[in-house]
């Protein structure tokens, strides 16, 4: 009996035969940059998975969580093969119910979609302010770990900012609690802050407590075509400094704007989105003053979005990219921030930089929060475009760095994330979450190689 072998049967004696996959034509379904995984298992409690990771930890085999699959393109390279593809969609439960209290704990395992429609039923109807790519397919755990998030950022803060407490599995196979309804907590570390957007490399969050939010009694958007960029922007920054405080501020280029409907048909290479969400009256106010604001300001024409077409509309900006990847399989993700002040020169940069590579991109930013998503299509030869985008994305990176940030691949070809760092310039806390890791997890087992600073 090989050592795969054997260590196929440690886990179907764990998480039963059924929830174990060792044939090597499925296992290429869960390929982590075009290599498939020695195992494919699916536990079904945070019991099962401390056993399993305890048992790889015992055996210093390498584990890799797994949700949906939607942010696998993230991170490095593995510095080996997986032994174990864990995939963490079988938790899938409501953990802790109190509405009462306005807190909600859930497993990794279940969508966002999946909590946000539960939620929705209650009552009033409540939601978890979070709206990351993907929303449909993303669980959790993904999410969390990740640290996703989408255009609502701009008012209720990423995924750090609305969660109270997570339960983990560490690379020993302990389970730990820390904040919210804690009954266990790890003196020293602030494991909530730290497991959140820690990539799985340092445990396995396995139930997240989040600050949940009455749903708002109206929502709209606004979009307003420009004829250029600087007009665009001296509208979202007239309106960052106003007495209005929205829910989204986006800018878009024309080359985004093409893949979503609502937005396809609008003249102007550049489109700011503004998503509005409070009592009807003052919607309604903020629909009239923000679209005579956006006239004033040079806007081409003002288009508003309700119900049916504002939930629309927003559901294919998110993912954007991920439409795009499928008519463009070696799409590259590239995703950069900056102070907020930058945002039309960074916009200009990135066009700079896609205009001299001879490529086009989809550009998105929010004009809030100074970030910028660019999802760029190299053409069919990944391969042979390799140093080009490469040497693109390091000029980007210089430009994000020289502007108060930095830059991450979040997606991209094996062949182009060999080239580069996919984590930008490597900066002074690199060192900290070395010692993080050597620490947690000194045999290395969980996602070797794919974090920060290569861990």
């Amino acid at each position: 009996m090989s050592n795969n072998d054997k260590l196929a049967s440690k886990m179907k004696a764990i998480v039963g035969e059924a929830n174990v996959i060792e044939d090597p034509e499925k296992l290429k379904a869960y390929a982590v940059d075009g290599e498939a995984p020695g195992l494919f298992v699916a536990p079904g409690t945070i019991e099962e998975t401390s056993k399993v990771v305890a048992c790889a930890n015992a055996e210093k085999r390498s584990v890799v969580p797994m949700g949906s699959g939607t942010k696998m393109g993230l991170g490095g390279i593995l510095k080996k093969k997986a032994d174990i593809l864990l995939s963490t969609r079988r938790m899938n439960r409501i953990a802790d119910y109190d509405i009462a209290n306005l807190t909600l704990g859930v497993e990794c395992g279940l969508t966002l979609a999946e909590v946000q429609e539960k939620l929705a039923g209650e009552g009033r109807g409540y939601f978890i302010p979070l709206d990351p790519p993907y929303s449909r397919e993303a669980t959790i755990g993904g999410i969390v770990a990740t640290n996703d998030s989408g255009p609502k950022r701009f008012i209720y803060g990423a995924a750090r900012d609305v969660i109270l407490g997570v339960k983990a599995v560490m690379p020993n196979g302990d389970i730990v609690v820390s904040g919210g309804k804690a009954v266990k907590n790890v003196a020293g570390y602030d494991m909530t802050k730290m497991m959140i957007g820690s990539m799985g490399a340092l445990g396995i969050i396995c139930e997240v407590i989040f600050r949940i939010y009455p749903k708002p009694d109206a929502e709209a958007t606004l979009l307003l075509p420009f004829g250029t960029l600087n007009e665009a922007a001296g509208y979202l920054k007239m309106l960052l400094h106003s007495k209005f405080f929205p829910a989204s501020m986006e800018l878009m280029n024309a080359k985004a704007a093409s893949g979503i409907t609502a937005a396809a048909g609008l003249k102007g290479p550049y489109v700011a989105a503004i998503g509005l969400e409070g009592i009807e009256e003052a919607v309604a106010r903020q629909i009239a003053e923000l679209g005579d604001l956006g006239r004033k300001g040079g806007a081409l024409d003002v288009v508003t979005l309700k119900d049916q077409a504002h939930r629309d509309f927003w559901t294919a900006y998110r993912d954007l990219t991920g439409t795009a990847a499928k008519s463009s399989p070696n799409l590259v993700d590239l995703k950069s921030n900056f102070v907020l002040s930058k945002v039309p020169e960074m916009v200009m940069a990135f066009e700079a930089a896609l205009k001299d590579a001879s490529m086009e991109g989809a550009l998105t930013c929010r004009a809030g929060n100074g970030i910028l998503y660019a999802a760029i299509s190299p053409g069919a030869d990944a391969a042979a475009k390799a140093a080009a985008v490469a040497s693109m994305v390091e000029r980007l990176t210089a430009e994000s760095v020289k502007q108060g940030g930095n830059l991450v691949v979040q997606g991209a070809p094996r062949a182009i994330k060999e080239k580069l760092s996919v984590w930008g310039k490597t900066r002074s806390d690199a060192v900290l979450v070395r010692r993080l890791k050597e620490k947690l997890d000194p045999s290395g087992i969980l996602n070797p190689g794919r974090f920060v600073a290569g861990v």
